[in-house]
């Protein structure tokens, strides 16, 4: 069974454009109400003195085309079936309904269904007394440059230049010019790590577990060749490579295209990796990362180079109505301001105090020894890294003894919490060193470690008996103010620990996994607590 969002494949593209002009993103388009079959998506106001710009093809490639559709880039845009041109009468009714005397200029992406199809509409529209003017953008490189090269991602840019143009006020050989200057200029190239699924049911990736593709195409058609997965850096070094042979001499724009299925964070890596290239130096401007001709769920990218001419530049800078065009920006280093001065982790003189060193380090041991078993108990109530957050901590404490002030115990609590908030990982490190950095404001430990709990308390959310590890920590504590001893205290810690196996979890990751999973599962916070209070009291 296909699990995605849809009523049904052939209705998907129709609903998808209502959604779009339903949407805050539509607000200013409409649909050409032509019947069934026809997926014409046009400006609300087509002003009636300018050139129109129209562009389609298949759909799947969203925002593409539909989305850049506003004043200033497309007038209209004929949206066919997924992957599929759209049919010769769609085109036609696009062309009608939105070009005036200025006549129109359709953008063609390079296939073959697009080719005919709106070169017969085109011949139709001339027919009927329309001046209509027609180029094919082809900037892919990944087969050659040549007849045969696909459009692309850096169709796009064509549709902005042209658009700017005809919202100037510039005749359809002007904009037509433009268009087609831009067009033999601009080079593209993608590459991705899986093909995309086209709704048929049947989908099979035909690249294996350790394959990416580069150079393939917006519809899932197989790429110039299949290369070993290989770290971000290394692939992009791939596609930069092809692409310096296929550009001209001097400074460039770059569009950096996500193809449907890239999360944001690692589209802004995939922007970060391009700056380490050679090309990088030579790139004055960026569009992007965005999606923006995308190919459904593929995961991949693609890169569209443009020369930095001034004209090139203007008329990518001027503003749109279609929120999804991305902008474009200079592309210098990254930005940095002064940071500010933090107070010094260790602000008290170092001092001994042996008793307490040898406990605190056989407590330190036992946590570090415990990573595996903590993060076993961690794995069915958690990700499994509780033992790991807590050895790491000991680990940090560890290894600052010498810095550390032993012989007071405000000024060693404080350290201590300014020590794990800087280099402790995981809510619990952060809620130890709240406790910490509470207590470093009371002179003798009882008070302290007692401020330290409620402030963990108050920040953290959870209270005694939510299976935390305040369930070992509280009565700890409690039974320190009450004159009991550290193997008093050590005892009820454990006690404390122990009974959050029957205990339900008001806070925490495991407040969020079924009771049924919690049974007979000692808390691994409070077991760590346990763990290490037992070794302090232990060492003589």
């Amino acid at each position: 069974m296909l699990k995605r969002f849809l009523n049904a494949p052939d209705k998907l593209v129709s609903e998808a454009i209502d959604g779009l002009l339903r949407s805050s993103q539509g607000a200013h388009l409409a649909r050409l109400d032509a019947g069934a079959g026809i997926n014409v998506v046009l400006q609300k106001h087509v002003p009636p003195d300018r050139v129109a710009v129209i562009s389609g093809g298949g759909s799947g490639h969203e925002p593409a085309h539909a989305g850049f559709v506003g004043r200033g880039m497309l007038t209209a845009a004929v949206c066919g079936a997924v992957f599929a041109s759209p049919g010769i009468d769609a085109i036609l009714s696009a062309i009608i309904a939105v070009t005036g005397p200025a006549g129109c200029l359709l953008i063609v992406k390079n296939y073959t269904g697009d080719r005919l199809n709106f070169g017969i509409a085109a011949e139709q529209a001339r027919a009927l007394g329309y001046k209509v003017a027609l180029i094919i953008v082809g900037d892919d490189i990944a087969l050659g440059q040549n007849a045969r090269a696909r459009g692309i991602a850096g169709t796009i840019l064509i549709h902005k230049i042209a658009g700017y143009h005809a919202e100037r006020g510039a005749s359809l050989e002007e904009v037509t010019h433009h268009a087609e200057d831009a067009s033999r200029k601009v080079r593209s190239l993608g590459l991705a790590l899986t093909d995309c699924n086209v709704y048929d049911g049947h989908h099979q990736d035909r690249l294996g577990p350790h394959e990416a593709e580069l150079g393939l195409g917006v519809h899932g058609e197989a790429g110039a060749e299949k290369i070993p997965l290989a770290s971000l850096d290394q692939l992009m070094h791939r596609v930069v490579g092809r692409l310096e042979t296929a550009i001209t001499p001097g400074n460039q724009i770059v569009m950096i295209n996500m193809l449907g299925a890239v999360p944001p964070l690692e589209a802004c890596a995939i922007a970060a990796s391009f700056a380490k290239t050679a090309l990088a130096e030579r790139t004055k401007w960026v569009i992007g990362p965005a999606p923006i001709m995308t190919s459904l769920d593929m995961v991949g990218f693609s890169l569209s180079l443009l020369p930095a001419e001034e004209a090139f530049v203007e008329a990518l800078r001027a503003p749109v109505e279609s929120s999804f065009w991305p902008g474009i920006a200079s592309f210098p280093p990254v930005a940095t301001v002064p940071a500010p001065e933090l107070t010094e982790t260790f602000t008290s003189p170092a001092s001994q105090n042996a008793a307490l060193e040898t406990r605190l380090q056989a407590g330190l041991d036992a946590l570090i020894s415990a990573r595996q078993d903590l993060n076993a108990l961690d794995g069915k109530l958690g990700d499994g890294d509780a033992g790991s957050t807590f050895a790491d901590a000991a680990q940090i404490i560890s290894e600052a003894f010498p810095q550390l002030p032993f012989a007071r115990p405000d000024a060693l609590c404080a350290a201590l919490g300014r020590l794990l908030a800087r280099h402790s990982g995981g809510s619990s490190g952060a809620l130890l060193s709240i406790m910490l950095t509470a207590a470093g404001r009371e002179p003798d430990w009882v008070p302290g470690l007692k401020r330290g709990i409620d402030a963990m308390t108050r920040y953290g959310g959870a209270q005694k008996g939510d299976r935390t590890m305040l369930d070992a920590l509280w009565p700890a504590i409690t039974c320190l103010e009450q004159g009991g001893s550290l193997t008093e205290m050590s005892q009820a810690a454990r006690k404390g620990a122990d009974a959050t196996i029957k205990m339900k979890a008001g806070a925490g990751r495991a407040a969020y996994v079924p009771a049924e999973h919690l049974e007979d599962v000692i808390d691994p916070g409070a077991e760590a607590v346990a763990r290490f209070l037992a070794a302090v009291a232990a060492k003589d």
